[in-house]
């Protein structure tokens, strides 16, 4: 098998999460620049979209795979549950030069689901073990990981582990929750620890991460001493925060006007790399988490919130900026 990359990887890692209509290829260049995660993924794309949907669908997902050097190493990521398309989609990613193959196990989004891809996966082990395998026929001596949770409607970390660790991936990343309990409940890390210990019994040399609720690089580090996992993927946590990755810089100690700066600096890369193909309302998710925690942030981001381009983003952000400083 081949771990590629992963044999070097400096552990513990802490990782970006690929997540849906965020960690587009904008979003990762503002990591790469003020805070370059250990290893950064796509956001998941839709293996069945690219090869089914016509050029058109192709030539548009093809965007969402779009990175730059400064990112690596990067890892694509991919859901299908046809074994000869994400052979095909693994090969595509080898092609394009990325570092790493991800299969998407975890989404809980009910349309992934239909497809008996995401989540719906842990209910189907067998294709489940094929789609791996698929992958890394595709992928040759590229390494194929993958994103799952630890159960369906309860914990089956018992079972559904052993699973995935017979195809022997270079990674496992678990979200410390059940499908069925989505993010309503608090990460189950204590799942984490014994996934590590089901890991060694295995005799396996699988690298597993976990994921869940992790909202520092402290409470990252913590995690990793409390459960012996080789590495924190951190989602959620990191919104309105390319600082969160870098070791010598944070947020918290950022003023205001570096953070719009930020600010302004990502909404330009969005509009520059993908404002042809992407809606300009992805972005204002990130204005509500760029901008909190300062006087006058809640008429901030309500201005902001109205805002339709990038022009209309600068004028507001400069005109907070010239009050503040009052001139």
């Amino acid at each position: 098998m081949s771990y590629g990359f992963w044999k070097d990887i400096k552990k513990p890692a802490i990782v970006l999460a690929p997540m849906a209509d965020v960690t587009d290829p904008a979003f990762r260049r503002m990591f790469a620049r003020y805070g370059k995660p250990d290893v950064t993924w796509t956001e998941f794309v839709s293996a069945d979209g690219m090869f089914l949907g016509g050029d058109k669908a192709y030539n548009l997902l093809l965007r969402d795979l779009l990175y730059s050097e400064d990112e690596r190493p990067i890892v694509a990521q991919m859901f299908t549950s046809d074994p000869a398309r994400m052979k095909k989609a693994a090969a595509l990613c080898r092609e394009l030069g990325f570092d790493g193959f991800d299969i998407n196990m975890g989404c809980p989004d009910r349309s992934v689901e239909k497809q008996i891809a995401g989540s719906a996966l842990i209910k189907h082990p067998k294709l489940a073990q094929e789609l791996i395998l698929a992958a890394k026929e595709g992928a040759s001596d590229m390494p194929v990981s993958v994103k799952t949770r630890i159960g369906y409607n309860k914990n089956e970390i018992e079972t559904w582990l052993p699973v995935l660790l017979e195809t022997k991936p270079a990674l496992i990343t678990l979200h410390a929750r059940t499908r069925k309990e989505l993010s309503k409940v608090p990460a189950n890390w204590s799942v984490i620890k014994r996934a590590v210990e089901i890991r060694d019994e295995f005799g396996s040399e699988t690298l597993i991460f976990g994921n869940g609720d992790v909202s520092s690089r402290e409470e990252a580090n913590k995690r990793v001493e409390e459960t012996g996992c080789d590495g924190v993927m951190v989602g959620r946590g990191i919104f309105g925060n390319p600082w969160f990755f870098s070791t010598t810089e944070k947020k918290e100690e950022k003023s205001a006007e570096e953070i719009l700066k930020a600010l302004l600096e990502h909404t330009k890369l969005f509009e520059d790399i993908l404002g042809d193909v992407k809606n300009f309302s992805i972005m204002k998710k990130h204005f509500k988490a760029y901008v909190t925690g300062w006087t006058g942030s809640k008429e901030l981001r309500s201005e902001l919130m109205d805002t339709g381009s990038v022009g209309e983003v600068e004028e507001v952000v400069e005109r907070f900026i010239d009050n503040e400083k009052g001139v």
